[in-house]
């Protein structure tokens, strides 16, 4: 019943037009950023740790700019429940598509690395529409049951596959002979069963993913970024794949790890806004 609750009030908010859902948007940035302050310490102190050598002046104008985004990000989350496949290639331009398609061409599966950057939600969508080939979104359970089967439900309505990433093995295994495309959101916080493994990333000692990393040497499959940058026009983005690594096993182990986390500090320094910084990523501390 619950989750039946939250897919109905998505599906009611997603039949509001965009004009609407982006007026809602600017209203709700003064009740994030001035009235509630939602996870204020949390992103001022990411900032700062990530960014020591700017001025305090200028991480809070750096914060004002990326709670201006969250709730765009928010709006158009909702709006997904009834966006069509039309208007989903309209938003979101792949730009270079004959990356990940000469990968297919040659009988390979893709193994995807992206990060909470931009609408990546949306970009689940974009990747639906892009293939007929397989196509897996590897993520990370939500503590709530009912927001998770619901926003899985979500994610998964334009053909994508949701894979928990516990299980995720056996779905590439299955998947061996045929090509297909499995996106890893690399930039979560893992568990100290999860991972062992820290790496510098953003200035800060950093416990990391390496999931993406051993599946690809397992299928020796190339890793690719995706990386979803936003446009000038709100609610528009566009879709690039950069292909990191080849062959896995030319690499030294933990370093292709390194190569996608480097990509998306990278990225992330571009244009940091987009980043989600009310991420608690820093949490877990190398254990003695």
């Amino acid at each position: 019943m619950r989750k039946r609750s939250i897919s109905v009030v998505l599906y009611i908010m997603s039949l509001l037009p965009f004009w609407f859902l982006y007026c809602f948007s600017d209203f709700l940035y003064y009740i994030l950023f001035y009235i509630i302050g939602y996870r204020k310490n949390v992103v001022l102190t990411n900032l700062k740790n990530a960014f020591p050598d700017k001025t305090e002046e200028q991480r809070l104008e750096l914060a004002k700019k990326f709670y201006r985004f969250l709730p765009d990000l928010i709006v158009e989350t909702m709006k997904m429940a009834t966006m069509t496949k039309k208007q989903v290639n309209e938003r979101i331009e792949i730009v270079n598509v004959q990356e990940i398609q000469k990968h297919f061409d040659q009988g390979k599966g893709v193994i995807g690395v992206t990060a909470h950057y931009g609408n990546w939600e949306l970009a689940i969508y974009r990747m639906s529409t892009m293939t007929d080939h397989p196509r897996l979104v590897v993520y990370k359970p939500l503590n709530n049951v009912y927001f998770n089967a619901a926003y899985n439900q979500l994610r998964g309505r334009l053909g994508a596959t949701m894979v928990p990433m516990k299980q995720i093995l056996r779905h590439v295994v299955r998947l061996k002979a045929t090509p297909f495309i499995s996106v890893f959101v690399a930039d979560q916080t893992p568990t100290y069963q999860d991972s062992d493994y820290f790496m510098e990333f953003l200035n800060q000692e950093t416990l990391v993913f390496t999931g993406a990393e051993r599946i690809a040497r397992l299928t020796k499959s190339p890793v690719v970024y995706c990386h979803v940058g936003r446009k000038k026009k709100r609610g528009y983005y566009y879709f690039k794949f950069t292909t990191l690594v080849e062959n896995p096993d030319d690499y030294p182990e933990h370093e292709i790890t390194h190569i996608h986390n480097r990509f998306t500090e990278q990225m992330i320094r571009e244009q940091p806004e987009y980043w989600l910084w009310s991420h608690r990523r820093w949490k877990r501390k190398r254990r003695s």
